[in-house]
């Protein structure tokens, strides 16, 4: 399977020219939680167990569950690699289309790959994976839906990366027994290079998790801004309030270029533009990076402008895209 991923801007630079990229190809926030210097000792000094018992505390609070449910990890990436050789290996199924790192992870683990287009075709799988809001299509499914089929499953996993701007979504206040929730920092926050994410799970399947992540796995800097970033709610209503109006401006724009909306999320939106290839070309011209993927020559995903002169950049390529 193709390992494709956003955020290659040195592959854009390359191709059309080095300059002041907008890189809208990740969905990532382009508007990051602004970080506060740090006092020296978080650099010079190993992680300490009360920066993390704080960071398990406070992200505890903004999933809605309880702190012994919560595991700090490396980034929500380093996860989906390290949980399929955590648990037995069986038969997996994948809601797709989706993130591909599940796939290409579950098949580098061994485990025998299924693809299910709706959830109830899941049903009887040792594992399930379903990414909730869905990338790149940003659909969507409630709770209870998903515990019902954790009950059908061996495992399920459940991918909420961008789910941060929709609580209700969240399937940490319900988790079942067997499940296993992961969590991005980096997207909400804009703090992509903190690598830090969570892993949300009964205490069981967390030790197994923790045990196979090792001692210091998520740096001092990244307890301390993680804690610190996922209190400030203030920050983060108005963060979410600026994506909602702003995924309804991008959609507008998309459409005046004449491109269908075909899904999206609060961080991202996906259009059908009839040539993803011309229309990322187009864009890639006046330096804006977009997404494509290997089984859409139609499809093309776009992150939210930041600010005013992003805003009006994109506005102007889309008049010529």
């Amino acid at each position: 399977m193709q390992r494709d991923h956003g955020g290659d801007i040195d592959v854009a630079a390359t191709r059309y020219g080095a300059g002041d990229w907008i890189d809208l190809s990740t969905g990532i926030n382009r508007r990051p939680w602004p970080v506060a210097p740090l006092n020296d000792h978080v650099w010079h000094a190993l992680p300490t167990a009360a920066a993390r018992h704080r960071l398990t505390e406070v992200a505890a609070g903004w999933f809605h569950c309880d702190p012994s449910l919560v595991l700090p990890v490396a980034g929500a990436s380093a996860a989906i690699q390290l949980i399929p050789r955590t648990l037995p290996h069986g038969r997996a199924a994948i809601l797709a289309p989706s993130y591909n790192e599940h796939a290409a992870s579950l098949r580098s683990a061994g485990w025998k790959i299924g693809e299910a287009a709706r959830i109830e075709d899941m049903a009887g799988a040792d594992l399930a994976v379903v990414v909730n809001p869905n990338n790149p299509d940003g659909r969507e499914w409630r709770p209870e839906a998903l515990a019902a089929l954790a009950a059908r499953t061996g495992h399920l996993i459940v991918d909420e990366s961008f789910a941060d701007p929709r609580p209700d979504l969240s399937l940490a206040p319900l988790l079942p027994e067997n499940a296993i929730i992961l969590r991005s920092f980096g997207k909400f926050w804009g703090l992509a290079g903190l690598r830090l994410g969570f892993v949300i799970a009964a205490p069981a399947l967390l030790r197994q998790i923790a045990e196979a992540a090792g001692p210091w796995s998520v740096s001092g800097p990244a307890l301390e801004i993680g804690a610190a970033a996922m209190a400030d709610h203030i920050w983060a209503d108005t963060a979410v309030m600026y994506h909602s109006e702003a995924s309804l401006r991008l959609d507008r724009l998309a459409m005046a270029a004449g491109w269908q909306p075909a899904g999206g999320t609060h961080l991202f939106r996906l259009y059908d533009t009839g040539d993803a290839a011309t229309a990322q070309d187009r864009l890639a011209r006046a330096h804006i990076w977009t997404r494509r993927f290997p089984y859409s020559d139609r499809w093309l995903r776009l992150g939210i402008p930041g600010n005013s002169q992003e805003w009006d950049r994109l506005t102007a390529a889309l008049r010529t895209a």
